[in-house]
C-alpha cells in the first residue's frame, strides 16, 4: 500500500547540494511524489532538475518561481501545491541515509490527540530563539506535517524561522508535534544555502536577535 505522503523541497542556487537531497531520498522512497521548488535561481539548477526530473520518472517534478521569494514562502507554495495528507519537507542540503522513517513519523502524528507534525522538536521563545519553556516547533529542514492542519494555520513567511508563526498559532489552538529521531536517517548538513548567499533578513534578524537577548 502507498504512503498518503508527499514530499518537497526549495532550491536556491545550490544544485551540488540538491542533487545530492533529491537522489539520496528518491533512493529510498521512490514512489513518494517529490516537488522541487525553484527559488527563481539564475544557474544551473533549473537545467540539473529538468534532468533530475527527467531521469527519476514521473514521481518527481518541479515548480519553477521567477524570483526568490526565500525559504519560508516557497515552502508554503509547495503545501498549496501539493494534494497528500502529509507533506514531508526537507531542505536542500540534506541527505536521507536510510528509510524506514516516514512510516512510523505519520503513526506517530495520528497517536496525538490533535496532532500536526513529527520530527526534531524544539522549544523556542516568541523571536525563534531556543528556549526552556515557550512554543515547541519542528527543524523545518526535515519534518513531516499534517496538510490539513497547515492549511488551518498561518503560513510559512521569510524569517530565521520560517515556520515560527505557523507553530505559534498550531500551540495556541491546541496542535501537538511529536518529536522523533530523524536525524537517524537524514543527515542535515546546516546552513547550506544561507552559508553561500545569506537569509536575506538584514536589521530584521539583528533587531530579532537584540531583543531576545534583552528578553523582550
Amino acid at each position: 500500500m502507498s504512503l498518503p505522503v508527499a514530499a518537497a523541497v526549495v532550491n536556491f542556487q545550490t544544485p551540488d547540494l540538491l542533487e545530492v537531497a533529491v537522489r539520496s531520498f528518491h533512493a529510498v522512497y521512490p514512489a513518494v511524489p517529490t516537488l522541487i521548488v525553484d527559488n527563481g535561481s539564475q544557474d544551473e539548477s533549473p537545467a540539473l532538475i529538468k534532468d533530475l526530473c527527467e531521469e527519476l520518472g514521473p514521481t518527481v517534478h518541479a515548480r519553477y518561481l521567477p524570483e526568490n521569494i526565500y525559504h519560508g514562502p516557497a515552502m508554503h507554495v509547495a503545501l498549496q501545491e501539493l494534494t497528500a495528507p502529509y507533506v514531508y519537507i526537507f531542505d536542500s542540503d540534506t541527505e536521507t541515509r536510510k528509510g524506514g522513517f516516514l512510516e512510523p513519523m505519520s503513526n506517530a502524528i495520528e497517536a496525538l490527540n490533535q496532532g500536526y507534525g513529527a520530527g526534531q522538536a524544539v522549544t523556542v521563545d516568541k523571536r525563534g530563539f531556543a528556549a526552556p519553556k515557550g512554543v515547541p516547533v519542528l527543524a523545518s529542514y526535515h519534518m513531516l506535517l499534517k496538510q490539513s492542519v497547515y492549511q488551518q494555520l498561518k503560513p510559512f513567511i521569510h524569517h530565521g524561522l520560517p515556520a515560527l508563526n505557523n507553530f505559534k498559532d498550531a500551540f495556541e489552538q491546541g496542535y501537538q508535534v511529536a518529536s522523533f529521531p530523524i536525524a537517524d536517517y537524514v543527515h542535515h548538513l546546516g546552513r547550506g544555502t544561507a552559508a553561500r548567499y545569506g537569509y536575506g533578513l538584514g536589521w530584521r534578524s539583528r533587531l530579532d536577535y537584540l531583543l531576545h537577548r534583552l528578553g523582550l
